[in-house]
C-alpha cells in the first residue's frame, strides 16, 4: 500500500521524503536524543493522522533549555524538501537489538554469488556473529540460552555477515540437519521479497512472543542502536512495524528479547498470510513505550548477503531429496544398524545390487521366497510430524521389483484380510511437507504390507500393538523426540497358505531411543493363531514384551550389537520370559 492524501490520492512526495532521509538520517541520529528517523504518519495526541511526514523518534521530548543540557538540538516543525514544505512529527521512542531463520531473495543473475546445493539459514548479525565472532564460526540451533547442549545443537558454520546502514544480518550454512523451511504456525515457505509501504499488514512468529499481527508504520527507517562489546552505536536501516490494532498481541508485545532473525510476511488481502517477506525483525522498543518493531528490508538484505530465495529453494529440495532416502542407522545419537540376513541372505531380492532397498524415511529387505519383506526399518521424529490425509493413495506394487516377488491386491480382495502398514504411514509423515507427503505415498507399496487379519492393527480399539510408538513418547523422556523403529514378519515355514501365499501368524517390531544420554532397545512379539483361516476368523490374539534374542531366534534375523547392548540386563530379566501386554503401562521401559 503506498501512502495516500485524505483524498485517496497517492502521495506524490513519498518518494522525495525517502530519499531525503537515506542522504540526512546520519547527521540527525549523530544528536543524542535522537533515536531514529524515517517517513511515517504524523501522530497528534497519540493518534495517528492521514499527514505523511518526516518522524524523529527521541529518547525524551525536552523543552529547549534542557536539550543545550543533553548536547541535543529542537528538531524543526516543518522541512524544506523539493521545494515543499514537509511538516516533522516528533514521538518518543527507544530500541534495543532484539534476539533467526528464512532465506531471501534476487540479484542479476550474472553478477550472483551461488552455491549450488548449499541451503542457508538467515538472521542477525547480532545473533550469528556477534562483537566476537568471525566467519567460518560454528552456529548453534538452539542457542546455549535455550539449550546448553551445545556440543550437540551444531548448525553449520557462519558464512556472511553485515552490519550497518543496509541492515543487522548474517547467514550460516545447514550442515548434517533437516530442516524445515516452512515458518512455525504460520505453515508457509517464503518465496518473493515486497516492498513494504504504510500501512501494510504484517505477521511474524518469533521465538519469544510466538505469532503476532503489526502494521508497518514507518519507512525508511534509520536506527541508533549500541551493540557494545567494542561495537559501539551502529546506524541500521529498515521499516518501523507497529501492533495491529485489530490483532492485537495477548500481553501487547509484538517483538520482545528472541524474536530477533524472525521474518516479517505480508498479509494478503483476504487475511491469509502471504508468501512474500516484508523484513527480517532485528529490533525492538525499549520497554516502557508502546510496542514496535525494526526490521531489515528484504531487497538490502539479499543483497548485502548475495543470496537469491530461488537458488535456495532449490538447495533445500536437493537437500530433501538426499535426507529423504531411507532408514538414517545415525539417525539418533547412537548408530543403529539393519539386522543382518545371516543364513536368509541367499533369499534377498537385490535393487540395484543391494538387498537394503530404500524409500522415504524407511529401508526394507524382501524375501524373494515369501515375497514379504524380512524386516522394515524406519526413523521418526517426533517434533515435525505431519497429519496427512490417506484419502486417495492407492497400494501399488513398486517397479523396482519383480511382480514375482511381491504380493499384490490378488490375496487382498474380496475377503477381510487387511493390508497392514509395516512401518506406520503416521510414523513416517515428518519433515518439510513435500518430503512427508513422498514418505506418505511410499508407505503405500506393497512392500511395505503385510497380510493382517481383522483388527490386527487394533490401536483405535485400544490394542497395545498399535500404540507402541505412541507409549515411548508418553512414558519416556525422549532425546530429540527421535526414535528409531524395526519390525516384519516372522516366516515361519509353518505358516498356513492361502491363495498360494503363506500367511505370516506372528510380527516382531524393535524400538530404539535415547534416554539420558544412553541408547535404549525394546522389543516385543504379535501372535496372530488363524486356527480357522478358511472361515477368516481370528482365534488368539496377543502382544508381548519379549528379548531380542527371542526376536532373533524366530524371526532367523541377526541383530546389530548396537541394539543387543541397548537392551539393558534388567529389563532383559524382567522379560526373560515373554510378558503379556495388556495396555501400554505394562511395558517395561
Amino acid at each position: 500500500m503506498s501512502p495516500k492524501n485524505p483524498d485517496g490520492t497517492k502521495d506524490s512526495r513519498t518518494d522525495a521524503l525517502r530519499r531525503f532521509v537515506r542522504a540526512h538520517a546520519d547527521a540527525y541520529l549523530a544528536d543524542p536524543n535522537i533515536t531514529s528517523v524515517g517517513v511515517g504518519y504524523k501522530e497528534v495526541d497519540g493518534t495517528r493522522t492521514d499527514t505523511v511526514a518526516i518522524q524523529f523518534t527521541v529518547v525524551e521530548k525536552l523543552d529547549e533549555a534542557d536539550l543545550a543540557l543533553v548536547g541535543s538540538t529542537p528538531v524543526p516543525e516543518t522541512i524544506e524538501i523539493d521545494q515543499q514544505t514537509v511538516p516533522t512529527d516528533v514521538v518518543e521512542r527507544t530500541f534495543r537489538p532484539a534476539y533467526v531463520v528464512v532465506p531471501e531473495a534476487a540479484s542479476d543473475t550474472r553478477r550472483r554469488r551461488i552455491d549450488p546445493g548449499t541451503p542457508y539459514a538467515l538472521s542477525n548479525w547480532h545473533v550469528l556473529h556477534g562483537p566476537r565472532g568471525r566467519i567460518g564460526d560454528a552456529v548453534l540451533q538452539p542457542g546455549p540460552h535455550d539449550d546448553n547442549r551445545v556440543d550437540r545443537n551444531r548448525l553449520g558454520t557462519l558464512v556472511r555477515s553485515h552490519l550497518g546502514a543496509a541492515g543487522d544480518c548474517a547467514i550460516a550454512t545447514i550442515e548434517d540437519r533437516r530442516f524445515e523451511p516452512d515458518i512455525l504456525d504460520l505453515d508457509v515457505v517464503p518465496t518473493e521479497i515486497g516492498e513494504p509501504e504504510l500501512g501494510d499488514k504484517v505477521i511474524k512468529s518469533g521465538r519469544t512472543t510466538g505469532v503476532t499481527h503489526g502494521v508497518v508504520t514507518r519507512l525508511d527507517v534509520m536506527v541508533r542502536l549500541d551493540y557494545g562489546e567494542g561495537v559501539g552505536e551502529q546506524n541500521i536501516g529498515g521499516v518501523e512495524i507497529g501492533p495491529d490494532p485489530n490483532r492485537p498481541a495477548p500481553d501487547g508485545q509484538i517483538s520482545d528479547g528472541g524474536d530477533s532473525g524472525s521474518v516479517w510476511l505480508f498479509r494478503a488481502g483476504n487475511g491469509r498470510t502471504s508468501t512474500v517477506l516484508a523484513g527480517l525483525n532485528f529490533a525492538g522498543e525499549s520497554p516502557g513505550g508502546r510496542d514496535h518493531a525494526i526490521a531489515n528490508l528484504p531487497s538490502s538484505v539479499t543483497t548485502k548477503l548475495d543470496v537469491t530465495l530461488s537458488p535456495t529453494r532449490g538447495a533445500q529440495a536437493a537437500g530433501h531429496a538426499a535426507a529423504a532416502r531411507g532408514y538414517d542407522p545415525a539417525f539418533l545419537r547412537a548408530e543403529v544398524p539393519t539386522p543382518d540376513l545371516g543364513d536368509l541372505a541367499g533369499d534377498a531380492v537385490e535393487v540395484d545390487g543391494s538387498t537394503v532397498i530404500p524409500y522415504t524415511h524407511f529401508s526394507l529387505t524382501m524375501s524373494a521366497s515369501r515375497r514379504f519383506a524380512r524386516w522394515v526399518a524406519w526413523n521418526v521424529d517426533g517434533d515435525s510430524l505431519k497429519k496427512l490425509s490417506r484419502s486417495g493413495t492407492k497400494f501399488r506394487l513398486d517397479p523396482r521389483i519383480a511382480k514375482k516377488h511381491q504380493v499384490g491386491d490378488e490375496l487382498y480382495a474380496d475377503n477381510p484380510i487387511d493390508r497392514g502398514h509395516i512401518a506406520r504411514r503416521a510414523d513416517l509423515t515428518w519433515g518439510p511437507a513435500p518430503e512427508a507427503e513422498k514418505a506418505n505415498s511410499d508407505s503405500f507399496f506393497f512392500t511395505n504390507i503385510a497380510p493382517q487379519m481383522d483388527d490386527f492393527n487394533q490401536g483405535a480399539r485400544g490394542g497395545v500393538w498399535g500404540r507402541l510408538e505412541d507409549a515411548v513418547y508418553a512414558e519416556v523422556e525422549v532425546d530429540r523426540h527421535r526414535i528409531s523403529v524395526m519390525a516384519g514378519p516372522i516366516l515361519a515355514e509353518d505358516d498356513r497358505e492361502y491363495r498360494g501365499v503363506r500367511i505370516p501368524r506372528e510380527f516382531w517390531k524393535v524400538i530404539a531411543f535415547v534416554e539420558a544420554d544412553e541408547l535404549k532397545a525394546r522389543a516385543f512379539l504379535l501372535t496372530q493363531r488363524l486356527d480357522r483361516l478358511q472361515a477368516f476368523e481370528l482365534g488368539e490374539f496377543r502382544t508381548y514384551q519379549v528379548t531380542l534374542e527371542l526376536l532373533a531366534d524366530r524371526s532367523g534375523l541377526v541383530f546389530p550389537e548396537t541394539l543387543t547392548d541397548a537392551e539393558t540386563s534388567q529389563v532383559a530379566q524382567a522379560v526373560a520370559q515373554p510378558r503379556m501386554l495388556q495396555r501400554t503401562t505394562d511395558i517395561v521401559w
